[in-house]
């Protein structure tokens, strides 16, 4: 798959879709989100099992790229999030388990991505933010995984979390060292998708 700001592979039963744009910390501009759909249709219509999502470099996703947004005018600010709701209802719609495998920071938008995958693990030096408290905007969407006094926390002061606190919030399953994280992200998805996966899918369906 030729795609300009993802890589895609497989091993096995699995699909890892990559976000590689770590000159932007993966910063989820308008084509960068469009390469993400793109490849969770293909991965999602696959005969994989299972789906990786992982992010290149030294920050897993920065959230939007407001470098983009500032030049941007309403309708194409409208375009870019609609593009981002419809990745995140794409992840949660496709047949397969996701898991985000969390390397290190994940802000904003990039939250919200580990937030929409029914897995999560994260490296113990990762870190969870929503820093929009902190300027222009309210970062809302990435709160749907945590309890409303904790989302209300993490929305108004746009501090960042650890990732102990964000197991404990509950948006993470596990928190393992890093030189852990590929094990143990293979050893839930594996085994996430033992049995049927057709119930799997009807299992995933609002």
């Amino acid at each position: 798959m030729n795609l300009d700001h993802v890589l895609v592979s497989r091993e096995a039963d699995f699909v890892t879709i990559t976000m590689n744009r770590p000159q932007r910390r993966n910063a989820l501009s308008l084509s960068h989100l469009r390469d993400l759909i793109t490849a969770f249709d293909a991965a999602g219509e696959s005969d994989a099992s299972g789906i990786i999502l992982a992010g290149a470099g030294p920050v897993f996703s920065a959230g939007h790229d407001f470098a983009h947004v500032a030049e941007a005018d309403e309708a194409a600010v409208r375009t870019l999030l609609d593009a981002c709701l419809q990745l995140m209802e794409l992840i949660e719609s496709v047949p397969q388990p996701v898991i985000a495998r969390v390397h290190a920071l994940a802000t904003a938008a990039g939250c919200q991505l580990v937030a929409a995958c029914d897995l999560a693990i994260a490296a113990d030096s990762a870190g969870f933010a929503a820093p929009g408290g902190k300027g222009g905007w309210f970062c809302h969407t990435p709160m749907v995984a945590i309890g409303r006094k904790r989302a209300a926390e993490l929305a108004y002061t746009g501090d960042t979390i650890t990732a102990a606190q964000a197991l404990e919030w509950g948006l993470l399953n596990r928190v393992v060292p890093a030189d852990d994280l590929d094990s143990a992200v293979a050893d839930l998805l594996s085994r996430a998708t033992r049995g049927s996966r057709a119930s799997k899918a009807l299992g995933k369906r609002p």
